[in-house]
């Protein structure tokens, strides 16, 4: 039975469009009557700005079919109410900075079901652009159905995300003072940063302290040196020799003090975030209680650490996560507490809105960008990823060069045969597709060990040598050395 062929409508929602069919949708789009069906009867679009904002409705719903409406608040609900008045359902906006949120959430409680869209899929507007072309283009092309609505996490998540990423600006920004210490030593000629590999650790605390006390005396400020660092004291003591400048202590001490508030904001933001996850639901896991595909002898995850490690927070996060996921993402290699929360905190633990694997890593920009025409490659492009998943993800890839993992074998397989970056992303997606089934199918992840990996990989080598083999009319015959 011969295939039904897809209209242009129907290949542009599924994403399927090639060159020559994008130019005559376009060249449809900009006549008045372009002959698509119309998905959204009563939409509107929205030009969002820093000081107003433009509203195209349909011809017909009004007498002035643009507006122009204020900021603030007040002007906001006018907004809502004239949409309402005109019979409109749903409408476009673009995320256009932060100035979306107000007029987001005041549309949102009026009931209207609103579509925050991604500028680059409507910039094709022709001809010089203004404010009132841009709403009247979004409703457009909203009209009929060519926009894709963003991904917005549920109202109970929001905070979480909003501490957490707050809570990040904080640890880089103390980052950054640390690095400003290094600047301060080396500029004094202390070389205490040769000696001890984290200045922001108990030594280098301890030495950077006692230095701006008053204390100048290598050999004293080595005895400081906490007994895990593997260099002596006599190689501190060396690494202290520098000459003391006033300004330049003055310099320090101001970065001591920056990166102390910074600690105390951090810690802030973990009271405020326990609060938050506290708050959350539990949830089952996805797949009940028995995990698909988990064997009853499955190997038990190491005995975790009770100190809280790098920059994680200093209240026990990893059991909240497992209690509001549902499922332990820990136990995958390479994703840590800090990657597993910044999943939950942009995502939430309900992976419904995408409705596979595959379509989840699209959205994260970890599949590789091909534009296709007659059933041919035309070019692969790469685009810079703003999603904070994505990054975290990246980490924890890259983090899995030294594990002795099934995970930290086939990383070290792709890297060999795609290069680092390539390898990244790859790694990346698969980590990606592991949480995907954890938390939408509750299957646990199970490590099998490098010599799985290795045991898998020749055996796929095997059958591509043996079909080579067959394609000539040869066969392979076993060694009698192996």
């Amino acid at each position: 039975m011969s295939q039904r062929v897809k209209s242009t409508f129907e290949r542009l929602k599924s994403g399927r469009l090639s060159r020559k069919e994008r130019k005559e949708l376009q060249r449809r789009l900009y006549s008045e009557d372009p002959g698509l069906e119309v998905v959204h009867r009563n939409a509107a679009g929205i030009d969002i700005g820093n000081e107003s904002h433009f509203v195209a409705v349909p011809p017909g719903r009004d007498k002035q079919p643009v507006r122009e409406f204020g900021s603030w608040t007040a002007d906001l609900r006018r907004m809502a109410a004239w949409l309402k008045q005109c019979g409109i359902e749903t409408v476009a906006m673009q995320s256009t900075g932060v100035y979306w949120i107000a007029a987001y959430e005041v549309l949102e409680q009026e009931g209207l079901e609103v579509y925050l869209v991604n500028a680059r899929g409507t910039r094709n507007l022709p001809g010089r652009k203004t404010d009132v072309q841009e709403c009247q283009w979004l409703m457009k092309l909203h009209t009929y159905g060519l926009l894709q609505n963003s991904f917005r996490p549920p109202e109970q998540i929001r905070p979480v995300r909003t501490v957490w990423r707050l809570r990040d600006r904080h640890v880089q920004e103390a980052a950054r003072c640390v690095q400003h210490w290094q600047k301060a030593l080396t500029t004094m000629n202390v070389q205490l940063h040769n000696a001890i590999s984290d200045l922001s650790g108990v030594t280098g605390q301890a030495i950077v302290r006692a230095i701006l006390a008053g204390e100048r005396d290598p050999f004293r400020l080595a005895k400081l040196r906490d007994p895990r660092v593997q260099a002596s004291e006599e190689e501190i003591a060396h690494s202290l020799e520098g000459h003391w400048r006033e300004e330049v202590l003055f310099e320090l001490q101001q970065a001591v003090e920056a990166y102390d508030f910074h600690q105390k904001q951090i810690a802030a933001c973990d009271r405020q975030l326990q609060k938050y996850l506290a708050a959350l639901p539990n949830r089952e896991a996805p797949g009940g209680a028995a995990a698909e595909g988990v064997p009853p002898e499955a190997p038990k995850r190491r005995a975790r650490q009770r100190r809280p490690k790098g920059n994680q927070p200093h209240f026990d996060i990893a059991t909240e996560l497992r209690r509001i996921s549902g499922v332990d993402l820990t136990t995958i290699d390479g994703i840590d507490v800090g990657i597993a929360q910044t999943i939950l905190a942009d995502l939430g633990p309900d992976l419904s809105a995408w409705k596979s694997e595959a379509h989840f890593t699209s959205w994260l920009r970890l599949s590789p960008q091909r534009d296709l025409s007659g059933g041919q490659l035309i070019k692969q492009r790469r685009q810079k990823v703003r999603n904070r998943v994505a990054n975290a993800l990246r980490m924890g890839a890259s983090s899995l060069l030294r594990s002795k993992s099934y995970l930290g074998a086939r990383y070290r397989h792709l890297r060999t045969r795609l290069g680092a970056v390539k390898a990244v992303k790859a790694m990346a997606r698969y980590l990606a597709c592991l949480v995907y089934r954890l938390l939408t199918r509750g299957q646990a992840w199970v490590d099998r060990g490098t010599e799985e990996f290795e045991r898998k990989h020749a055996e796929r080598q095997l059958c591509v040598l043996q079909r080579k083999a067959a394609a000539m009319g040869l066969k392979l015959v076993p060694s009698a050395l192996a």
